[in-house]
C-alpha cells in the first residue's frame, strides 16, 4: 500500500510566509508613507519659507519706494493722493508681471509745527501665498548727536575709570584708558600728545591710543563731525518759542559784575510742568577751569536764598521749546520730549552757560520723555553737585566746554562719587569731571564716571536735537 504525505506539514510554512510578507509590506507602507509625508512637509515648509522671503522682499521695496517719493516730496506723508492711507499698490516683477502687492502705511511726527521723522510701516504680500505676508516698520529721518555717547572737537583723555557705552567720537585725539564697548573713532591719523593728556614729553600718537581694553573697536582717521553744521539756529529757536513754546528773556542786568550770572532755575516737577524760578545770587568760586573761557572764576552755585518764584509752565506736548535768552540751572523729572535752550540773540559778547544743578531723571524709560539741551557756551556741574549724580539727556555745549570745574579742597566739595550720564555729551572743547591727582592726590570732581547712550532717544530725540548730516537715512528699521 502506498502512503501519501501529509499536507498539514507544508501548510505552516505557506501561512507563515503569508504573515512575514503582510508585516513587513505594512512596515514598507508605513515607512513609505511617513517618508513621503515627511518630503511633503519639507517641501510645504520650504515654500513656506521662499514665500516668506519674497514677502519680505516685497516689503523691503514698499520701504525704498517710499524713501525715493521721499527724496522728491520731502514733506509727503500722504503718497501723493491728498488721503490718508494705507496705500496699496503691486509689485511687480519685470519679467514676469505682478507677483505680489506692497501696503503702505505712513506717519508724520512732528514737534512745534515741525515734521521731525516719518514712520513707514510696509507689508509685502507675495501673489501666491497671501498667509506668507511679512511687515517692516522703519523710521525716515536725519540722523542727529543723540546716536553718539560722545561728540567732541577737541582732543580728549578718557580716563582709566571710565565705562562708556555708546559710539565715542573726537575731531581731535583720543587717549582711551577707559574701557569703550562701542566704536571708538577720531578724525586725526596721528597727534600731539601733551602732559595736559598725561605724556610726559610730547610725542606724536595715533589718533586714538592708550591702556583700555577693546581696541579692536577703535577707528582712524574718520570724516569730521561738522560742529559749524550741528550749530543750533538759536535766532530761529527764539522765534518758535515765543510763538508756539517758552520764552523767557534774559534776567542778568550786564555783562561785567556779579548780576551778569544770573538767570532761570528750571525744576521739572514730573507731571508736565516746569517750576520756574529767577536766580538771584550765586557764589563766586576760584576754580581750576576745565577750559579757561571763565577765567578762573566759577558762578554755578546758588546760595540760600538766592532764588524766587516766578511761575509754574504746563509744557505743552505738541511744543517742549524753552528758550532762556540767559544762563539756566536744570534739575528734577522731565515728563516729555523736552528742548531748552540758552542762548543770548539780542545781547552781542553775550554767551549764556547751563548747570546740571541736580540730578534729571526721566518719567518713563519707554522713549516717551527726553532732554536736549543746548548752551551757546557752556554746561557746567556745580560745587554742590550730588555725591552719587545721574543725569539723563542730550548735553550740547556748542561753544565751550562740558565738565565740572575743580572747587577748593577744604570746602567740602572734593571729591565726588560716581557720575552716571544716559543719553550724549556733545562739546566743542575739551571735556572733564575728575582730576585725579588733585587735593594732595586724593583726587577731585567724580571718581567713577559712566557713559551710556540712550537707545530709545537715539532714533527719537527732543524736537530740534542738533543733525549730523542733511540726508535722511532709516535711523531704525525692524521686522513686526
Amino acid at each position: 500500500m502506498i502512503m501519501k504525505p501529509h499536507s498539514s506539514s507544508v501548510r505552516p510554512v505557506r501561512g507563515y510566509l503569508i504573515i512575514t510578507a503582510l508585516v513587513f509590506g505594512s512596515i514598507f507602507v508605513t515607512v513609505l508613507g511617513a517618508l513621503a509625508s515627511s518630503v511633503l512637509i519639507e517641501n510645504r515648509a520650504q515654500s513656506q519659507a521662499s514665500s516668506g522671503t519674497r514677502g519680505l522682499a516685497i516689503a523691503e521695496a514698499g520701504l525704498e519706494y517710499y524713501r525715493w517719493f521721499l527724496a522728491h516730496y520731502p514733506t509727503d506723508v500722504q503718497n501723493g493722493t491728498g488721503a490718508a492711507g494705507p496705500y496699496v499698490m503691486p509689485y511687480n516683477d519685470p519679467e514676469g508681471g505682478q507677483t505680489g502687492t506692497i501696503s503702505l502705511s505712513i506717519v508724520g511726527n512732528s514737534s512745534c509745527g515741525q515734521l521731525t521723522s516719518i514712520d513707514i510701516t510696509s507689508t509685502g504680500t507675495p501673489i501666491e501665498s497671501p498667509s506668507a505676508a511679512r511687515t517692516l516698520k522703519a523710521r525716515y529721518a536725519r540722523p542727529t548727536v543723540a546716536l553718539f555717547s560722545y561728540v567732541l572737537n577737541s582732543s580728549v583723555w578718557a580716563g582709566p575709570d571710565r565705562i562708556i557705552n555708546g559710539p565715542y567720537h573726537s575731531n581731535g585725539g583720543i587717549r582711551m584708558d577707559g574701557t569703550a564697548n562701542a566704536p571708538v573713532t577720531s578724525s586725526l591719523a596721528t597727534w600731539l600728545c601733551t602732559s595736559s593728556f598725561g605724556c610726559a614729553t610730547n610725542q606724536t600718537k595715533d589718533g586714538v591710543w592708550g591702556a583700555g581694553p577693546n581696541s579692536d573697536l577703535w577707528t582712524y582717521p574718520v570724516p569730521q563731525v561738522d560742529f559749524s553744521g550741528i550749530a543750533a539756529d538759536f535766532t530761529t529757536l527764539r522765534t518758535t518759542a515765543i510763538a508756539s513754546g517758552k520764552y523767557l528773556p534774559r534776567y542778568s542786568s550786564s555783562s561785567s559784575d556779579a548780576n551778569a550770572s544770573r538767570g532761570y532755575r528750571l525744576i521739572f516737577n514730573g507731571d508736565g510742568t516746569v517750576t520756574i524760578r529767577r536766580v538771584n545770587t550765586t557764589t563766586a568760586f576760584n576754580a581750576t577751569i576745565v577750559s579757561t573761557s571763565l577765567g578762573g572764576i566759577d558762578r554755578s552755585m546758588i546760595t540760600a536764598g538766592g532764588d524766587s518764584f516766578f511761575e509754574t509752565y504746563i509744557i505743552p506736548a505738541s511744543c517742549g521749546l524753552i528758550f532762556v535768552e540767559d544762563n539756566v540751572w536744570i534739575e528734577g523729572v522731565v515728563d516729555r520730549k523736552v528742548t531748552v535752550v540758552a542762548a543770548n540773540v539780542t545781547t552781542t559778547g553775550i554767551a549764556p552757560n547751563a548747570v546740571l544743578n541736580n540730578n534729571i531723571t526721566y518719567g518713563a524709560t519707554d522713549g516717551s520723555d527726553g532732554l536736549t539741551l543746548m548752551a551757546e557756551n557752556n554746561i557746567v556741574i556745580p560745587p554742590n553737585s550730588p555725591y552719587d549724580m545721574n543725569v539723563s539727556g542730550v548735553f550740547i555745549a556748542q561753544n565751550g566746554y562740558f565738565g565740572r570745574n575743580l572747587f577748593p579742597c577744604s570746602g567740602g566739595y572734593e571729591p565726588r562719587g560716581t557720575l552716571t550720564i544716559l543719553g550724549t555729551t556733545v562739546s566743542n572743547l575739551r571735556t572733564g569731571t575728575r582730576w585725579p591727582t588733585a587735593c594732595s592726590g586724593t583726587g577731585g570732581g567724580y571718581q567713577t564716571r559712566i557713559d551710556a547712550y540712550d537707545r530709545k532717544l537715539s532714533t527719537d530725540p527732543p524736537p530740534f536735537t542738533p543733525q549730523t548730516s542733511t540726508d535722511y537715512y532709516f535711523v531704525d528699521w525692524r521686522e513686526q
